[in-house]
C-alpha cells in the first residue's frame, strides 16, 4: 500500500481542472458563520473512495469495511450521504446500511474531511459551501477527481458554492462556533498550499469566510505526514471554551515535543470572548493490537467525530488508553453516546474517523 503518510508527488501530475460549480456566490456583502461540529447536523457526508491503486489489494477490503462501519454507526443517529464510483455501487450496497444515500461521483480517495466543502451559514441562516481548492495536500497525491468533490457535494446538497483563493483542507480547521478557531501553521502557511502568504494575509482572507474573530495558532509539524500536521490530529473543540488536545507520551516520537508545546499554548490561550480554555489531554496509546501498524499508522484519539447524539471514537487495543479516552469524552459529552470503533485499515493509511467524515449543519 502507498500509505497516506508516504504518498509522493506523481510524475507528470496535472493540476485539476476548473471546478464544475453551479452558482458561485459573491463574498463582499455576506457575513458567514461556520457552526461548531456539535451543533445539529442535517447529514454526514462520506466517500466510498478507497482504491487498489492507493491502498493496495490486501488492505482495500479492510478499508472499505472500516468506511462501512463508520457510516453504518452514524446512520443510527443521522442521515449519511456517501459518494461512490458508479462501477463500485454494488460493492457499497452490500456493505452499507440501506438507509445510506449513495451519490454517484468520480472520486480519488476517501478523505471527505479534506476534499469536501466546509458548510457555513449567513445572517439569515441560509447555507453555502466553501470550496478550499483541494490540491492533494500540497500535490502529494493525484487529485483530479477529488479537487471537484467540494463543488459536487454543494450541488448535491443544493447550496451555493463560495470561491476563495485559499488552499487548505477541512482537517486544518477547528472552530468553536463563536468566533474562535484553532489552526496549525505547518499546514496552511506552507509553500505547498499558500506560497508567500503571511499569517496576517491568511487571517484577513479566512476569518470573514468562517465568522472568526480569533485564531489560536499551533505550530504543528511539516513533512512527517501527508497533511503536514492537520489540526484535527492535535486539538479539537469539545464545546466553546473546552478543548481536547493530544499528547504523545513516547519521548522518541516526533510528535512528543510538539504535543507538549501545543498543550502549553492551549492552556495559556483565551478564546474570542476572552475566556481561558479548559484543556483535556488525550494520551495516545502505547500499545497497538494491529499487527501491521508501522510509523504511518495514526494512533491518536483526537480524530473523533461528533454527530447527532453520539461521538465516534477510535480504539487501538491499549486497554488503559482506550478506556481513559472514552472516559474523558464521556465526561466531556455527558448527553451523547460514546461509541468506540476499530478502524485499523484507515489508521494504517494515516487517518481517523474525523478524516473520513464531513458534517452538513441543519
Amino acid at each position: 500500500m502507498i500509505s497516506r503518510r508516504k504518498l509522493l508527488v506523481q510524475a507528470g501530475l496535472l493540476s485539476a481542472g476548473a471546478l464544475m460549480s453551479g452558482k458561485p456566490v459573491a463574498q463582499a456583502h455576506k457575513k458567514w458563520h461556520m457552526p461548531e461540529e456539535g451543533e445539529k447536523h442535517l447529514r454526514t457526508w462520506m466517500a466510498f473512495g478507497a482504491s487498489r491503486e492507493i491502498w493496495g489489494a490486501e488492505l482495500l477490503p479492510e478499508v472499505r469495511q472500516d468506511l462501512a462501519d463508520i457510516a453504518n454507526t452514524i446512520v443510527e443517529y443521522e442521515p449519511v450521504a456517501m459518494l461512490v464510483r458508479p462501477h463500485e455501487r454494488a460493492i457499497a450496497e452490500r456493505l452499507l446500511d440501506s438507509r445510506i444515500e449513495l451519490v454517484e461521483a468520480g472520486i480519488d480517495d476517501l478523505w471527505m474531511r479534506d476534499t469536501g466543502p466546509i458548510f457555513v451559514k449567513d445572517e439569515s441562516k441560509q447555507k453555502s459551501a466553501i470550496d478550499f481548492n483541494f490540491n492533494g495536500w500540497g500535490n502529494k497525491q493525484v487529485h483530479d477527481q477529488d479537487a471537484l468533490v467540494a463543488a459536487k457535494v454543494a450541488k448535491s446538497a443544493g447550496v451555493p458554492l463560495i470561491k476563495t483563493s485559499l488552499v487548505l483542507e477541512g482537517g486544518c480547521i477547528e472552530v468553536d462556533g463563536l468566533g474562535t478557531a484553532i489552526i496549525t501553521e505547518s499546514c496552511v502557511l506552507n509553500s505547498n498550499r499558500n506560497p508567500g502568504w503571511s499569517k496576517a494575509r491568511f487571517e484577513d482572507e479566512l476569518m470573514p469566510l468562517l465568522g472568526l474573530e480569533k485564531i489560536i495558532w499551533l505550530p504543528g509539524i511539516k513533512g512527517m505526514d501527508i497533511t503536514d500536521g492537520h489540526t484535527d490530529f492535535y486539538a479539537r473543540f469539545i464545546r466553546p471554551g473546552v478543548v481536547a488536545a493530544g499528547f504523545d507520551p513516547d519521548p522518541h516520537s516526533f510528535d512528543h515535543e510538539v504535543t507538549l508545546e501545543h498543550l502549553d499554548i492551549l492552556r495559556a490561550s483565551t478564546d474570542a470572548r476572552g475566556a481561558a480554555l479548559k484543556v483535556h489531554s488525550l494520551e495516545a496509546p502505547s500499545e497497538l493490537s494491529y499487527p501491521y501498524a508501522d510509523e504511518n499508522y495514526a494512533a491518536g484519539y483526537i480524530g473523533f467525530y461528533v454527530c447527532n447524539g453520539a461521538v465516534l471514537l477510535q480504539k487501538f487495543g491499549d486497554p488503559r488508553a482506550d478506556r481513559m479516552a472514552k472516559q474523558t469524552l464521556q465526561e466531556a459529552f455527558p448527553d451523547r453516546d460514546i461509541l468506540q470503533l476499530s478502524i485499523d485499515g484507515i489508521a494504517a493509511g494515516g487517518g481517523s474517523i474525523h478524516c473520513a467524515t464531513q458534517q452538513e449543519p441543519a
